[in-house]
């Protein structure tokens, strides 16, 4: 479950804790956590109605403001509080109580309230004309120790909501949200201008992959290649130096140190990227084979890369100055423009779909139960580098379409491109995926029984129990294991080992193998395992291929 938390905003009536507290719902809702706000306006009225200003009524309001936001934050919920609060010893006393409790003080001068009160209340109170109220004749104490204050007389609504975001981060409340790094316009030509007179080094596919997400915000909390005590700590941990759950390095490989600490990175005769060297190391082949693919086979498509890329990894912040491209244009989102489409869309949540693979009715029946409990499904297909064996990208973005098109309704569902290169590290890459597509701005994450995997490497199901080692809501994000699933005769419809009763001879599946020798056969695959519409698309292809 998602570890809740309770943000409680106090301060001086006008000093603008309410308004503050609700961008920072908007805010919160944007990244797909819900929360309650508990307006002390509005639980005045409601919860404790019939209360008075004595300070005996004022510390029953805050405890009952208290009890409800406990159990929002228990059951997982952000509950945002925005009432004065006036006396310390009852705030203290709610903290002590609540786990995950972060005080927020809108700090205002009076004088500024003064201006800023439409109805005089203010002028009024000073006058003697009101009593009891707080900040003139009724004391309100500031906390002493608060984890953020807030000037609102010299910021702006949306620097509060930014400097609560941040301490929410630093906390581990939330996950890290690397901003978008992403030049353009005359920007983008003057770096490209200066790349052109800066010493070069040149990467590939997988590498220009690598600086595009980066610099995207894709693989926050990173915002550029990692470092030697980040790099010791993922391959011995699974996490970052800060403890940050990180599972494969991110890491520029090269044969050689660069004298240089300011290189332009090139595919070819375009450069793609500008890296400022931090830090230059030795990341030794073996010892991060067996860390993250958990062999040092040289049949294994990761391992293999791995082995032929240079000994020597620099680290340090990167500026993207080129984009890898899928052949979908339309389909090719950032993070910041999926959640954006999230936002529009209204989806609290959203469940991503991982694939490397064509789509067939297994990936189509664990996406619709998964729609059954999320709004919005993002199919989220990787269109990176891959095994050469594998089905070209261009042709499994025609089978997500097709499928789209005619088996999902349309607002319901987002089809976006994600521009990694597959390791094929099984349970370590279930993990590096999940922190992807919590970075897109999913709030759960599909994960099957042999994710990522490739031969016979991992154990059925490694990738589901990888996940036990992380705390709730550790990660940011809620994964969805989902067990073998076929289609059963029997049952007359797709099913899995959780729920179909009959025996395994009569489940109908079909390796990758078995797909490939039918269309290279020019047979029709069963519909038991795809839609025609996707078989067709496959089909043409294969025949297309056949003819090259």
């Amino acid at each position: 479950m998602t570890r809740g938390f309770v943000v409680w905003f106090t301060g001086l009536s006008g000093a603008g804790k309410s308004t503050i507290a609700t961008a920072l719902q908007s805010e919160l809702a944007r990244r797909g956590r819900h929360a309650e706000l508990l307006d002390g306006d509005e639980v005045r009225t409601h919860l404790s109605k019939g209360l008075g200003f004595s300070k005996e009524d004022r510390d029953t309001n805050i405890r009952r403001i208290g009890y409800v936001a406990r159990l929002v934050a228990r059951s997982g919920g952000v509950a945002i509080t925005a009432a004065i609060s006036p006396y310390r010893d009852v705030r203290d006393e709610v903290r002590g109580q609540t786990p995950n409790f972060v005080e927020v003080f809108a700090r205002c001068p009076l004088d500024t309230l003064v201006e800023r009160d439409v109805k005089g209340l203010y002028r009024k109170a000073i006058a003697g004309e009101i009593a009891n109220f707080t900040g003139v004749s009724d004391p309100y104490e500031e906390p002493l120790r608060p984890e953020v204050t807030c000037d609102t007389s010299k910021e702006s609504v949306g620097e509060s909501v930014a400097r609560v975001i941040d301490k929410l981060e630093r906390l581990g409340h939330l996950p890290r949200q690397v901003p978008e790094r992403l030049p353009s316009g005359d920007e983008l030509q003057q770096l490209r201008a200066e790349a052109r007179e800066l010493p070069r080094l040149q990467v590939g596919q997988r590498e220009l992959s690598d600086i595009f997400m980066l610099a995207a915000g894709a693989l926050s909390p990173l915002d550029g290649f990692i470092g030697r005590d980040d790099y010791e700590s993922v391959i011995e941990h699974g996490r970052l130096a800060s403890g940050i759950p990180f599972t494969i390095p991110i890491v520029l490989r090269t044969e050689e140190v660069p004298s240089a600490s300011r290189l332009a990175l090139f595919c070819g005769d375009k450069p793609v990227g500008i890296l400022s060297i931090t830090d230059a190391y030795e990341a030794e082949h073996l010892r991060e084979a067996r860390a993250v693919y958990g062999t040092e086979d040289d049949a294994h498509p990761g391992v293999r890369v791995l082995k032929e890329s240079g000994r020597w990894a620099l680290a340090g912040d990167v500026v993207a100055l080129a984009r890898p491209g899928s052949g979908f244009p339309e389909f090719d989102l950032t993070p910041v423009q999926v959640r954006e489409v999230k936002a529009q869309r209204g989806w609290q949540t959203m469940v991503g779909f991982q694939t490397r693979n064509p789509v067939h009715r297994a990936h189509e029946y664990l996406q619709k139960v998964a729609l059954e409990i999320v709004d919005g499904l993002l199919l989220h297909p990787l269109v990176g580098e891959t095994k050469s064996d594998d089905i070209p990208a261009s042709v499994r973005m025609r089978c997500y379409e097709e499928l789209l098109a005619g088996y999902f309704p349309a607002d319901r569902a987002l089809l976006a491109t994600n521009p990694a290169w597959m390791r094929y590290a099984g349970p370590k890459e279930a993990v590096f995926h999940a922190i992807v597509r919590r970075n897109y701005g999913c709030t759960h994450f599909i994960v099957g029984r042999d994710h990522a995997g490739v031969g016979s490497y991992y154990d059925t199901y490694a990738a589901h129990r990888i996940f036990d080692g992380y705390k709730p809501g550790e990660l940011g994000i809620e994964i969805l294991r989902f067990e073998h699933t076929f289609y059963c005769p029997s049952c007359g419809g797709m099913a899995s080992t959780r729920t179909c009763p009959h025996p395994k001879e009569l489940h109908r599946t079909l390796s990758g193998t078995a797909v490939r020798k039918l269309l290279e056969g020019g047979s029709d695959l069963p519909v038991e395992f795809t839609r025609p519409e996707v078989a067709r698309v496959l089909l043409e292809a294969s025949k297309q291929e056949a003819s090259a």
